[in-house]
């Protein structure tokens, strides 16, 4: 396993989807910011690499059932999955969340100010996701979807608006950035979303739902950054 050492995070859980809980364990982010190599990383954090090397062996050794592989898809297949899946997710959920954090910081927002610091940096994140989603339906999916029907008809590629398919997915991957910085910072505010001893159940419930909903985002950018993404500009090169 010492060969993943010098290999790029994100690359590593796009081979083998099951080595993302071992990062997730450390809290070392394998979407936004998986252009780094895993010792850099351990590096950085302090991390021990023969521990990760060690549970990453163990995960990999596993059982891989029920695991997709998502590199073997098609780029229209996995951009489908990512709409049905993870977009629909985030709009449901970001509703549910807002009412809980509202409600949590009306309750306990004088014990715990930093309630409302959560609360803010969520609802900046849901608007900023809504928009950001709605783009990637509207404009860059589509084109994605056409290129993968011209590629298969042996026909022109499309016309796109914007130029190369590559000028969206920059600023795709510039807002993918700028959320999960920010899911840091309220996965800090929140203790590693450890709810204090007098927190409600209403304040479990709550911390818990930020903690799935910070995973589910992880997945979705890491099939976009590291897979549909690099796909795309791949496919449009050979049709050119």
């Amino acid at each position: 396993m010492k060969h993943l050492l010098d290999k790029p995070i994100g690359q590593i859980v796009t081979e083998d989807f099951r080595t993302a809980q071992v990062f997730k364990q450390h809290n070392i982010d394998f979407c936004c910011k998986g252009h780094h190599s895993l010792s850099e990383v351990a590096s950085r954090k302090a991390l021990d690499t023969d521990q990760i090397l060690s549970e990453l062996e163990r995960v990999v050794a596993g059982q891989a059932e029920g695991i997709p592989d998502f590199k073997s898809w098609s780029l229209d297949v996995l951009a489908d999955h990512i709409e049905k899946k993870h977009h629909r997710y985030v709009e449901e959920k970001i509703p549910v969340l807002k009412a809980f954090l509202e409600k949590l910081c009306n309750v306990h927002g004088q014990r715990h100010p930093e309630l409302f610091e959560i609360t803010g940096a969520f609802n900046a994140s849901a608007g900023e996701l809504t928009m950001h989603m709605k783009k990637e339906e509207l404009l860059l999916f589509p084109i994605i979807r056409k290129m993968v029907k011209a590629s298969k008809e042996g026909t022109p590629p499309p016309a796109a608006p914007f130029g190369t398919v590559g000028n969206p997915i920059r600023v795709m991957m510039e807002e993918h950035e700028t959320e999960g910085t920010r899911f840091e910072e309220i996965r800090a505010l929140s203790n590693g979303y450890t709810p204090p001893e007098d927190g409600c159940t209403t304040y479990r419930v709550t911390f818990s739902m930020l903690a799935e909903f910070e995973g589910d985002l992880h997945q979705h950018i890491h099939l976009e950054n590291n897979i549909l993404f690099p796909g795309a500009v791949e496919l449009e090169e050979t049709l050119s």
